[in-house]
Order: C-alpha cells, then sequence, then structure tokens
C-alpha cells in the first residue's frame, strides 16, 4: 500500500487581492490527484469550489466569492491529503458602488437603482432615472473608511436611492473635500431639477404639438379623396368601369377561339391523366402491394408505404386520389386488427410484443396498444398460475418429468441483474424426485417457475414502455415517444396494483397449499383444496423456503421497488416460523420412537447409546433449521419476535422432558417389552471388570435402573450442556430456560430412580441383619467368648460385595453415592438393634463391639456423617471394656476377620485402576 499524501500547502496567489468574483491563480503543492479528488477551496472563509478548475497538482484557478472577511487564508482539502494549509492570504476589496448611468464591465443589479415615483399624482415619464451625480459638482471622495461611517450613522445609507439614506453621509463620502461655494451652487442644481421635475406632462405634451397637426391633416385630405370617388353614381367607380371594360373582353375572345381550345382541352385532358397514372402509380398499386407484404409479413414496409402515401395524399381533394386512398385505408385498418390480435395473442415473446406495439404505433391504432398487452399479458399470468394449482390438486400433470426436457424458469435466471438463460439454481435431482417429493412441494416449484418464467419479460415491457424504447431504441420520433411516457405516467398505479395483484395471488396460492389457516374465510375455496394431502416435513418446508427466496430474489433483480415484493417477504417470515415450529414437532415424534432403539449395550463409562443418539438427533434438527434461521438481506430475525421465541423455548423443553419421559419408561419396561437381541456388554479387557456376561443374558430390573440412572448422570454432565452450546450458536434464546428445566427434570427423574433401587437392595440387607443376629437362640446376656466375627454380618457384607460388583459393572462412577446409602441403612439398622438390647454380660458386649467395629471398618470407605453417626450411638450403647485382656482380644480378632476377609474386603478399597474406554 502506497503511504498516506501530504495534506496540501498554498505557497502563492495571483493576484494577491481583487474585488468579489475576481478569478485567481493558486498555487502549491499536494493540490489534489484530480478534480475528484478536490473537495474543498475556501478563500477569506468563503466556499470557492464551485468555481474552482483544477489543473494540476501545483494549481488551481477559481474565482473570489463575496467573503465577509478582508483579509485571510487560502485553505485547500482533498480526499488524499485532508485539510491543508497555507502560507500566503488575499486581500478582498470592496468595489464602489456603480452609478446607474455609469459604465461597468459586469453585470450590476438595477433593482435598487430604479428612481421610484414619490407622487403618482404627478405624471413623469417611467424612464426617468436619477443621475449618478445628484449635486452636479465634481465628486471628491473623503478618506473615511466605510466601517466608520457605519458606526458614525448606525442604521443609514450614502446611498441616494435607499430608504434610509442620509445626505450628511453621502456629503461626506463623496464630497468632503468641496467648499462652502461648491455646495452652495449644488443647493441650486437641487432647486433646478425640483422645478424641472414640476412641470409634469405637460411639457412632453408642448413638445410633440406640430406632429400632432401633420397626422390629422394626412388623415383628412385621404378621407376627402374617398368620399369624392364614391360620388360618380351614373359610371359608378372607377374600378367598376375597369372591371366590366375586362369582362367583355374576355366573352369576345371565348367568341371567336372556343372550337380550338375545345379540342386543345380534350387532348391536354388525355395527356394529364396518361402523365397523373405515371406519376402517381406508388399511389394506385399500393393497395396491391400492401396485401403482398402483409402476407409476406414485411410489415416495415407497409407501413413506410403508408406513411409515404399519408404524407403525399392524406389532405387530398383529388377524388380519385381520395378513392384510391380510401382503399388503402380500408387495408391498412384489416392490418392494425391482424396486429393487434397477434399482440393480444399468449403465449409470445418479449421481442414479438415490441414489435408488434411499435407496427400498431406507426400505425396510429387506436387507444394504447401497449396497455392493451399488458392487461392481457396480466390476464395470462393469472391463468397460468390457477391452472398450475389444478394440474396438482386433481393429481394430473401435463408434463412428464422424463419428458419434459425444457430448463427450469429459475434456471434460467442468475442472481444477476441480467437475467440470461444460463445455471440454474436447483440441484439435480435423482429420477424418483417427481415420486417422492409431495404434491405441494413441486405445486410450489411449479408455480414459482410460471413466476419467474413470465413477469421479467412482463416488467422489461413495463419499462421499455414507461422510458419510451418501445417506440425508437435511438430516441427517435420523439413525438410518439412523449406520448408514451405520458401515458405511462398516468397508468403507474394502475400496472401497481397489477403487480401487487400478481405477488398477492402468488401468495395466497402458496399460502393455500402450504399454510391455509393463514387465508382468510373468502379465500379459502379459490386458494385451497389441499386439504387431502399429507403434512410437510421441516425438511420440505425448508425446501420450499429455497424455493421461495429464489422466487424473491429474482423479482429483486428485475429492480422491482421492495413495497411491492412485501407480500413475499411477508411469506417468507411465516414459512420460516412455520418451518421451525413444524421441526420442532416431528423432532418431539422422533425422540418419542428413541425408547425403541435401547439397546442395553453400555460402554466403559456406564452409559448406553441412547443419550448419543438423542444429542445426534438434536444436533441434527438444528442443522436443518440452518436455512429458516438464516437472514437474507431485506429479512428479519425469526428468533427476536418475542411470541416465536417462546413457542420455540417452550417445544424445546417439551422435547427434553419427552427424552427424560422415554426414560422413565424405559427403567420400567418389563423383560417381555424390552428387545433382548442385543445384551448387556462390558468391557471384559478392563481390571475394572470382573462380571462375564453370558450370551442371551437381558438387564435385570435392578440393572436396568442403573443404567437409566447413569445416562442421567451424563445427560446433566454432559449432553444438556453441549445441547446448550449448539442452541446458542444457531441463535436461539432461552437456552438458559431449556438447560434449567432439562436438568431439573432429569435430577428428579434421577432422585425417583435412585430412590428405587436403593429401596430393592439396602432393605433386604439391612432385614437379613436382625435374623442373623439372634440365630439359634443367640442372647447377648448370656453367650460364650467370642471367637471371630459370626456369619450374619460376612452374609451381609457378602451382600454389599455384591451390590457393588453390579453397580460397579455398570457404572464406576455410582458406586460412592449407592454405596454410601446401603451403608447409611446397615449402619442405622444396626444402632437400633443395639439399641434394642436391654443389657450385655461381658462376652455380649465384646461380641457386639468385635462386631460393629468389623463392619465399620470394613466398609470405611464409604462412611458418610450419618453412617458415622449411627455407629456411634451403636457403640455407645454398648458397655466399655474394663481389661486390657478384653482390648487385646477384641484387636486379635478383629486382625483376624480382616486377614481372612482380605480378598473380600479388598473391593471396599479405592481403586486406582481406571476403565479402559473402546
Amino acid at each position: 500500500m502506497s503511504r498516506a499524501r501530504q495534506p496540501p500547502l498554498v505557497t502563492g496567489i495571483s493576484p494577491k487581492e481583487g474585488a468579489a468574483w475576481t478569478k485567481v491563480t493558486i498555487r502549491g503543492e499536494n493540490l489534489g490527484t484530480g478534480p475528484a479528488d478536490l473537495i474543498g477551496l475556501s478563500i477569506c472563509g468563503h466556499n470557492c469550489l464551485l468555481t474552482a478548475e483544477w489543473m494540476s497538482a501545483s494549481k488551481i484557478v477559481c474565482r473570489v466569492g463575496p467573503a465577509k472577511d478582508e483579509k485571510g487564508e487560502i485553505i485547500v482539502t482533498t480526499k488524499s491529503g485532508g485539510l491543508g494549509t497555507s502560507t500566503v492570504s488575499f486581500k478582498l476589496l470592496r468595489p464602489e458602488r456603480i452609478g446607474i448611468l455609469d459604465q461597468s464591465a459586469v453585470w450590476v443589479d438595477e433593482m435598487n437603482y430604479y428612481d421610484m415615483r414619490t407622487d403618482r399624482n404627478k405624471g413623469i415619464s417611467p424612464l426617468s432615472l436619477r443621475p449618478s451625480n445628484p449635486l452636479g459638482i465634481d465628486t471628491d471622495k473623503g478618506k473615511i473608511p466605510q466601517k466608520d461611517l457605519e458606526l458614525i450613522f448606525p442604521g443609514m445609507s450614502g446611498d441616494f436611492t435607499s430608504e434610509n439614506f442620509s445626505a450628511t453621509w453621502y456629503i461626506i463620502e463623496n464630497h468632503a473635500g468641496s467648499s462652502f461655494e461648491q455646495l452652495k451652487i449644488a443647493a441650486s442644481n437641487l432647486k433646478k431639477q425640483a422645478t424641472k421635475k414640476n412641470e409634469g406632462s405637460l411639457a412632453y405634451v408642448k413638445g410633440g404639438l406640430s406632429t400632432f397637426f401633420e397626422a390629422q391633416d394626412a388623415l383628412a385630405a385621404i378621407h376627402q379623396r374617398l368620399e369624392s370617388d364614391g360620388t360618380e353614381r351614373v359610371e359608378g367607380s372607377m374600378t367598376q368601369r375597369l372591371e366590366n371594360i375586362l369582362n367583355r373582353a374576355s366573352d369576345t375572345a371565348d367568341a371567336l377561339f372556343q372550337e380550338v381550345l375545345g379540342r386543345k382541352d380534350k387532348a391536354d385532358s388525355t395527356r394529364n391523366a396518361l402523365n397523373v397514372l405515371q406519376r402517381f402509380k406508388f399511389l394506385f398499386n399500393l393497395p396491391l402491394n400492401i396485401e403482398r407484404n402483409i402476407q409476406k409479413g414485411d410489415y416495415d414496409v407497409v407501413i413506410n408505404d403508408y406513411e409515404k402515401a399519408k404524407s403525399l395524399f392524406g389532405n387530398t381533394e383529388v377524388p380519385v386520389f381520395k378513392k384510391v386512398y380510401a382503399e388503402v385505408e380500408t387495408r391498412i385498418t384489416s392490418l392494425r386488427s391482424l396486429l393487434m390480435e397477434k399482440l393480444l395473442q399468449t403465449p409470445s415473446t418479449l421481442h414479438d410484443q415490441k414489435r408488434y406495439i411499435r407496427y400498431l404505433s406507426d400505425l396510429h391504432a387506436p387507444g394504447d396498444p401497449a396497455w392493451q398487452c399488458i392487461e392481457a399479458q396480466h390476464k395470462w399470468i393469472q391463468k397460468l398460475m390457477f391452472d398450475c394449482k389444478k394440474e396438482f390438486i386433481s393429481g394430473q400433470r401435463a408434463l412428464d418429468l422424463e419428458g419434459d426436457t425444457r430448463p427450469s424458469a429459475l434456471g434460467r435466471l442468475s442472481h444477476t441483474t441480467s437475467l440470461k438463460r444460463g445455471g440454474s439454481l436447483r440441484t439435480p435431482r435423482p429420477s424418483t424426485w417427481r415420486i417422492e417429493t409431495p404434491q405441494q412441494v413441486q405445486f410450489v416449484e411449479k408455480l414459482s417457475d410460471v413466476v419467474i418464467g413470465q413477469l421479467p419479460n412482463f416488467w422489461k415491457l413495463w419499462i421499455s414502455y414507461v422510458n419510451g424504447s418501445l417506440f425508437s431504441e435511438t430516441g427517435e420520433k420523439s413525438g410518439q415517444v412523449e406520448k408514451s411516457k405520458k401515458n405511462a405516467r398516468q397508468r403507474q398505479n394502475d400496472f401497481k396494483k397489477i403487480i401487487e395483484d400478481l405477488n398477492n395471488r402468488l401468495v395466497k396460492l402458496i399460502r393455500g397449499a402450504i399454510l391455509p389457516t393463514t387465508l382468510p374465510q373468502n379465500d379459502r375455496n379459490d386458494y385451497g383444496g389441499w386439504e387431502t394431502k399429507t403434512d410437510l416435513s421441516g425438511a420440505w418446508l425448508t425446501q420450499i423456503i429455497h424455493t421461495v427466496r429464489g422466487c424473491y430474489e429474482a423479482l429483486s433483480a428485475l429492480e422491482i421497488p421492495n413495497d411491492l415484493l412485501q407480500a413475499i417477504q411477508d411469506l417468507l417470515l411465516e414459512l420460516r416460523v412455520h418451518c421451525i415450529m413444524m421441526t420442532l414437532l416431528h423432532t418431539t415424534e422422533d425422540i418419542k420412537r428413541l425408547a425403541e432403539k435401547e439397546d442395553w449395550v453400555v460402554d466403559n463409562e456406564g452409559i448406553t447409546s441412547l443419550p448419543s443418539q438423542f444429542e445426534q438427533c438434536m444436533v441434527q434438527m438444528l442443522q436443518s433449521l440452518k436455512e429458516p434461521l438464516e437472514i437474507k438481506p431485506g429479512e428479519m430475525n425469526v428468533l427476536q419476535i418475542e411470541q416465536v421465541q417462546d413457542q420455540a423455548a417452550e417445544l424445546s423443553v417439551n422435547i427434553m422432558r419427552v427424552f427424560i419421559k422415554c426414560l422413565e419408561k424405559l427403567s420400567t419396561t418389563t423383560d417381555g417389552v424390552v428387545d433382548t437381541s442385543h445384551n448387556m456388554a462390558v468391557d471384559l479387557t478392563s481390571p475394572d471388570r470382573f462380571v462375564s456376561v453370558q450370551e442371551g443374558f437381558s438387564p435385570t430390573s435392578e440393572q436396568r435402573l442403573l443404567i437409566i440412572l447413569s445416562n442421567c448422570q451424563y445427560l446433566e454432565r454432559h449432553t444438556f450442556l453441549n445441547l446448550a452450546n449448539h442452541f446458542e450458536k444457531h441463535g436461539f434464546t432461552g437456552t438458559e430456560k431449556i438447560t434449567r428445566v432439562s436438568v431439573d427434570t432429569v435430577r428428579d427423574l434421577d432422585r425417583k430412580l435412585f430412590e428405587a433401587y436403593i429401596e430393592r437392595r439396602a432393605d433386604p440387607i439391612a432385614g437379613s441383619l436382625e435374623p442373623g443376629i439372634y440365630a439359634g437362640y443367640f442372647d447377648w446376656r448370656d453367650c460364650q467368648t467370642p471367637t471371630g466375627v459370626r456369619n450374619y454380618l460376612k452374609e451381609a457384607l457378602v451382600n454389599i460385595i455384591t451390590v457393588h460388583a453390579e453397580v460397579f459393572t455398570i457404572s464406576k462412577d455410582l458406586v460412592p453415592q449407592v454405596l454410601s446409602k446401603i451403608v447409611d441403612s446397615v449402619a442405622d439398622e444396626m444402632c437400633r438393634l443395639m439399641q434394642c438390647v436391654s443389657s450385655f454380660s461381658k462376652n455380649g458386649a465384646l461380641q457386639a463391639r468385635l462386631e460393629l467395629c468389623a463392619l465399620r471398618d470394613a466398609i470405611a470407605t464409604y462412611l458418610n456423617s450419618e453412617s458415622n453417626a449411627s455407629f456411634k450411638l451403636a457403640l455407645d450403647a454398648l458397655p466399655q471394656l474394663q481389661s486390657g485382656a478384653d482390648k487385646k482380644l477384641l484387636e486379635e480378632l478383629l486382625n483376624k476377620f480382616k486377614s481372612r476377609m482380605q480378598l473380600q474386603l479388598t473391593c471396599f478399597q479405592p481403586s486406582s485402576v481406571h476403565p479402559i474406554k473402546r
């Protein structure tokens, strides 16, 4: 990129002073790269850009304007350099006032110099003007500055023609050096001028009195001569006698030469007839030539011959010429009718329409052929649009897709204003497209083809009508062009109504097919009739939006005013909203059917493919809304409409609820309903997996609960967050509400399913404790010395290990949550049982403490505050150990228990091995 140019610098001006409108030459540096680069020029604060003439980067010529400042800088402003500076200045000289009778080389506004009549009752010559020197003495300009005079006489003027004239100012300004004697002479001159003025118009009458007398004598002599000529009553007037003599001479001559002259006249007549036939053979042969040229289609020749004949014989009074010309007019009348018939015939090309209109105009056809053609094309396009609807409503198509090789109208138009035939806006379709595509979609595309195929030529015809090019491409025949423009101006509102009518019919036909409920009741019979057709999915609606947008863009390329296309814009807005809503509704139905695709195959994270399928379905749904959500020029963002925002957010929330409802339904599905073709699978290569699932295994109800719980947690932690990002990426509003409601709903389901699982697993374990403790009539008050932990506690631990294995097989992340709840239930039951014992013997207390400590130490990893409190209360209910031997025995028995149960208790230890991800 080139570096920025330096600001303009004015270094010289010639001349350096002058009056307003003086032509000056400005010189300097960086005065612009061209005339277009010069954007500002001021001299003494006055803008002189209008008179500026850029000569070069160092020279500009202009005229100085009437600035207020007497001296100031010359500032040049350019696009490339910005505001410039000046090292020189210009002095503006105030010009002297020019008198009425003074010579001047420039134009002077004389409005203020006319001597208005001071007394309208006294007639003076309207051309009388005050002299430039009313005092009649030599002027002697003073040296007092003009500004000082203005300060001395505020609001007054030294101009004697001004209403605020001040005599003192005038004398100081023009006769400051005159003597008193000269001023006395000036006063005498003024008195003489006043005396002459008072004489009025009487002086002018006296000066021209002799002229009036001479004119009067001449008129009287002429009148007397005429009167004397009219008094000769015997022979009549002199002219009457001369006429009689001439008539008698003529009669005598006729009698002498009548026969000879008669033969001569006959020969002359024959000769004249032959000459006429030869001379005017063009006219006599014209009727036959017109017929022949009409049959050949040479209308230009016919029109030229007719124009020639009309100019020669149009106003003839010769009977034979009138008769032949009348025959020509008959032929031309027939030609007018033929051309009008061809003009109104549909379909026809724009070239033919222009040609016939030009012919009819040249033949001076009655009416306005161009407007009649426009009306005929209007009716033809209307008929095509309704015929298109009838074809699809009845299901009968006149054209077969395979046999129709004509290019689509959309393909004949490009995105440019050239509107040339060429590439297609549509992508190639398979051969089965016509069968698979719904009737409404085919109808909208065919209707768009009709409109885009007809409206461009229709609009071009109107433009030619407006600018007069219908009659002459080169501006010839200006009379016809002006007449065309005048007619077009008178019919602008009518044509605007025609375009609005076509657009409204297009919109109503599409509404009747896609949005019938938006039609007024009285229009449903004419534009509806699609009730028996299938409802459209979001994908087909998107295709319709694409088609309508292509139609709108093609019409916009014709430079049709936007207000005439507003109906299509409104339709597009409603179609986009309808497409969004229908897509969300259909997605809801698709989500309902996701439950049928659950295969219960879990991955290393303990989730099935269902959350992924749900997320994929939602992402595909949002991607399908790319076209409806896209904002084209002139369109608005549909998601900025409050009502659309609320509906879209509500439907999105409903989709989330429907999926969560599917999860809840799956959690309660019986074995007979579940598809067992796919069995619950585990990663046998993972060291954290130890349950081998045999083929033919189907998940139990408890395992289903765990799988759904794992899916719920994955939804809350990942899926919903990902979907929120996708919603925001596609411009959806209310994402926070959608996420909040979704998370709250899935948490409710998670809590419900978790409580159901804990109830199924914890209650049997806690319920087996009491029967196991008192098996064999065991009594805490009468028991033997403890030898180890009894079997009931080991069975309880094995049952807890079984739950651990079941949960770990599904999801490792659920283990702490589930085990803590089960341990809490077991601890609470043990606390209750210990508190229910009335008394303990020494051995009973030792046995109870041994079992409580063994249980607490085994499941220590999953203890929480509640279970710790339960164990503390249970131990507090036991008598304290008094002897060291008892404490030693307790420690030995605990170590013995931990040693023998080491393998089983390993599962309760925190695992450092993570599942292997596939």
